[in-house]
């Protein structure tokens, strides 16, 4: 094979590559504008759940136990470095491993992280953070929600975690938390370009039939829609 034809099959690959960049930046931006409208079950809008993001990672924030569910039995206050037990509040995001544990902000991004989470290369992860208090704000809205769809948002987050053979959530022995009031638990599912962690969010919200962008990859697609 000469180099004239070594090249052009470079620049073809090369091509492709970038144009598949170029059409999900596009689409990143535009489908999130496609907006699943809420579903009103008739019900009482009692329970207060907020959606909370640090810029990178978007969270499901819920009250740490009510009378429907008590987070602190799976996710114990003893696993946070703080061990405090007076938190009221507790997040809730999923996403790729690495990502949480190695990126807690853009600036900390690296070049083998991305690619692996892109495709499908490395494990998620689940990351729980307790707020004594929730302030809203242009990174954190309110939103308040049935009992029924409460338990339906239970139910989808519930269900990502991975378990022991106990059926407990698997902690993730780390030093790389975010603060004195966080942990990481084993997930299930697959991080990719195409399902990240504002995808996941995105999902929960519609679980719990509350508004939502179609898809988004970003939190910003999630936030426009609770501006």
């Amino acid at each position: 094979m000469s180099v004239k034809i070594i090249l052009i099959y470079f620049l073809k690959t090369l091509g492709i590559i970038l144009g598949i960049i170029v059409l999900y930046a596009i689409l990143g931006y535009l489908l999130p504008f496609i907006e699943v409208s809420a579903k009103d079950d008739g019900e009482q809008k009692e329970i207060p759940i907020y959606i909370y993001t640090n810029g990178v990672h978007t969270d499901i924030v819920m009250p740490v136990k009510n009378e429907l569910h008590d987070w602190s039995a799976k996710i114990p206050f003893a696993n946070t470095t703080s061990k405090k037990s007076d938190y009221n509040y507790v997040g809730i995001g999923w996403g790729d491993k690495g990502f949480y544990l190695d990126t807690p902000t853009w600036s900390d991004l690296k070049f083998s992280t991305a690619v692996k989470a892109a495709f499908w290369m490395s494990e998620s992860a689940m990351h729980a953070s307790f707020y004594k208090t929730m302030t809203e704000a242009a990174d954190c809205k309110k939103i308040m929600i049935s009992k029924k769809q409460y338990l339906e948002l239970v139910k989808f987050i519930d269900a990502k975690f991975d378990r022991d053979t106990n059926g407990s959530y698997i902690l993730i022995p780390t030093k790389a938390v975010y603060s004195d009031n966080d942990a990481f638990y084993d997930a299930k599912g697959s991080y990719s370009f195409l399902n990240t962690c504002n995808t996941w969010a995105n999902d929960a919200l519609k679980a719990a039939g509350q508004k939502a962008a179609w898809w988004t990859p970003t939190d910003y697609g999630i936030f426009l829609h609770y501006k």
